[in-house]
């Protein structure tokens, strides 16, 4: 049977494992894919944080677990030994109890013979009394006086000797009865110290989780200080960018007068037209400093690993702090695929950081 205390350490135990676990699948889910630059490393960063955050929080129950195991075995250790000093006080106790009903009913025999006695003598005194008959008394009532006085004095003795070894008894019963009460004080006390001791630790544990909790959003205070909006919005411009300049208006064009120069010089018009349309768009794609896809793929290929990850299924890849990985997909559910040598697996893209 559990304590009150291994109860309500069980309890914030399970409730402490389903935060935990919460926060980690919180932080898996896929948000903030469409930010860029240091918007989306603080979005990561602050993922990040959540899912170490839920770690931690789902070690502190199984910290809180260990707690209540060792509090059931303490527990244990004091039943077994309460039980042992139990079956000494029921093996003195079912002695005393037999000597002490002997000894009533020894008691109850001395009386009854000591009333016959006192009978039979008082009938000896009333034959022998001036008031009475002039005849003595036979030799049968005097022998029956001295018959019954003798079984007096031998009850007396009985009755004696019993009482003699209820006392002797009682003592050694007295003895190690007060031996037991001290012992289960002792437990009591025991049990008090480390019940004390444990509430202590566990509130202990809950202040370092709350420590480690600020100590996580800190980290994430501080690369949100970093996030800048010019620096995201020129980040923007440099990677989204068309062109340099808008496209020229279009012009109206008589039909008449293009027929009028020629269908050449028409159809030389049209395409004029079209090129200014888009002339925008050619600046920017023969542009020497402007990036081609293939160039930022490779540029975001390289991630750097911010916390150690064990890997929980086959197809997983297990990934150290201070790693530098080659990320080949970004899925949308969070989890990213990651090449390191010659091993290929998923890892949680919250613990990457781009380089």
């Amino acid at each position: 049977m559990c304590t009150p205390c291994s109860v309500f350490c069980i309890c914030r135990a399970v409730a402490e494992e389903k935060f935990g676990k919460e926060l980690v699948a919180i932080a898996r889910r896929a948000g903030g894919q469409t930010e860029i630059s240091t918007l989306r490393a603080s979005i990561d960063r602050l993922k990040a944080e959540m899912e170490h955050t839920g770690s931690l929080h789902v070690q502190l129950s199984g910290m809180i677990k260990e707690e209540v195991q060792k509090i059931e075995a303490f527990r244990e250790h004091q039943r077994e030994q309460r039980k042992k000093f139990e079956e000494i006080i029921e093996k003195v106790q079912k002695p005393i109890e037999a000597l002490y009903k002997r000894t009533m009913e020894s008691k109850r025999s001395y009386e009854q013979r000591c009333k016959e006695a006192d009978e039979a003598e008082q009938a000896v005194e009333k034959k022998s009394s001036p008031a009475s008959t002039p005849l003595r008394p036979t030799e049968k009532v005097l022998n029956r006086a001295r018959l019954c006085r003798e079984a007096a004095r031998l009850a007396e003795k009985q009755y004696m000797w019993h009482v003699d070894k209820l006392e002797n008894t009682r003592q050694d019963w007295e003895s190690t009865y007060r031996s037991t009460c001290e012992v289960f004080q002792q437990q009591e006390s025991d049990r008090i110290g480390i019940l004390r001791c444990v509430l202590w630790d566990h509130c202990n544990q809950l202040s370092m989780q709350c420590v480690k909790d600020d100590e996580c959003y800190e980290e994430v205070r501080k690369i949100l200080e970093e996030c800048d909006i010019a620096m995201d919005n020129n980040h923007f411009i440099q990677t989204r960018r068309t062109g340099s300049s808008p496209p020229k208006s279009v012009e109206f064009q008589n039909y008449y007068n293009a027929d009028t120069n020629g269908n050449a010089d028409g159809t030389t018009a049209q395409r004029s037209v079209i090129l200014t349309l888009f002339t925008g768009v050619g600046e920017h794609i023969s542009g020497d400093d402007v990036s081609t896809p293939e160039s930022r793929v490779a540029d975001e290929e390289h991630y750097k690993v911010l916390y150690d990850y064990k890997a929980q299924d086959p197809d997983e890849l297990s990934i150290t702090r201070g790693e530098v990985l080659l990320i080949t997909d970004q899925g949308e559910d969070g989890w990213w695929t990651a090449r390191r040598g010659d091993l290929i697996g998923l890892v949680p893209g919250t613990y990457l950081i781009k380089l």
